[in-house]
């Protein structure tokens, strides 16, 4: 027997010799580094060496770094979670400040820390649990404190009092009296009072994304607003005052947006409302996205939008058929700061 027929008759011919198996002749997996002089986006140039996830995060930043180096396309960030308190703010409102932002789409969660933070209260370090206590003993021991946990984040209630003082001193009434009221037009007076609080008072903390935004001229829209402390807080304001939010107003200041761009690109942190209200907004126009990032922990068996692929979207018609896009799986508050930081050290 010879010993091709012991290896089931195998030829030991080179891979390259078959050209169906052109791939395993060019374009090898190599080996990315981690050297003590390299920066974040010589790292994630790196990972396109790599394979997995790694090669995903590399693509991402080349979507990325195309899509703001270009000056005719309109960007749109879906801000989902917790990445206000999570310590993500300044990088969104970085973001809009250096102009790289048209149009963010948040949760009213968002702008609640957003908020709470420009007028001088802050969120901090805590625990999961308590090792010595089981956690439902010690999330009863901080409701007993009035702590609110998210995570292993932790936010005294008295800041809530605050923000709600804030709103109804600062906020609301600056906007009673005139009719329904756009939600864009509720975040961009919230900017403004956030802004002239903090700087009256000095506070030492930056005034944030809506402050950022609303100085920018870049709309904040909030389609789920109701699902926040904002959202109850309007609600229960109106109980007593001409006040009012038209929820559908946003809907043709977000179209026509997207209607005038040459080109368009999103950036999705995260999924839930905001994802989805940012993707179908090309569901009304003749145009879709060219450029799309996605940056998601959820999976995309479960059929949920959160999970939902790019791919799926552009059978929709909200990405362009030729559209750039890739998805990056892993925590937001890892992966965003990573894929900023590289795709500015490209275009800067």
């Amino acid at each position: 027997m010879s010993d091709s027929d012991a290896d089931g008759g195998h030829e030991s011919e080179d891979a390259g010799g078959d050209p169906a198996r052109e791939e395993f002749h060019e374009d090898p997996v190599g080996h990315t580094r981690a050297t003590a002089d390299m920066t974040v986006g010589e790292l994630v140039e790196g990972y396109g060496d790599a394979g997995i996830g790694a090669a995903s995060v590399n693509e991402a930043g080349d979507v990325l770094a195309e899509m703001f180096a270009n000056d005719d396309c309109t960007v749109f960030l879906s801000l989902a979670g917790a990445m206000v308190p999570a310590g993500m703010r300044r990088i969104v409102s970085d973001l809009i400040r250096d102009g790289y932002v048209d149009a963010l789409v948040t949760t009213g969660a968002n702008l609640t820390h957003d908020a709470i933070e420009a007028i001088g209260g802050k969120h901090h370090h805590g625990r999961t649990h308590d090792p010595e206590k089981s956690l439902r003993e010690h999330d009863e021991g901080l409701r007993d404190e009035g702590v609110d946990r998210i995570y292993n984040v932790y936010l005294p209630q008295e800041h809530f009092a605050a923000f709600e003082g804030h709103l109804r001193e600062e906020v609301f009434p600056e906007l009673a009296g005139d009719g329904p009221v756009s939600i864009a037009d509720l975040t961009r007076e919230l900017g403004r009072a956030n802004a002239a609080v903090n700087e009256r008072d000095d506070v030492a903390e930056d005034p944030g994304v809506a402050a950022a935004a609303s100085d920018c001229d870049v709309p904040v829209y909030c389609p789920a607003v109701q699902d926040s402390v904002l959202g109850l807080q309007a609600w229960m304001y109106a109980q007593t005052a001409d006040f009012t939010l038209d929820a559908l107003d946003d809907m043709t200041e977000l179209t026509d947006l997207a209607f005038d761009a040459d080109d368009a690109g999103c950036l999705l942190v995260g999924g839930g409302v905001p994802k989805n209200f940012t993707l179908q907004t090309m569901l009304v126009t003749p145009r879709a996205y060219d450029y799309a990032v996605q940056i998601t922990m959820d999976p995309e068996a479960t059929g949920g939008l959160s999970g939902a692929t790019l791919e799926e979207a552009r059978s929709w018609g909200k990405l362009e058929k030729d559209a750039r896009n890739a998805s990056v799986y892993g925590d937001a508050t890892v992966m965003l700061p990573m894929l900023i930081a590289a795709a500015r050290e490209r275009v800067e």
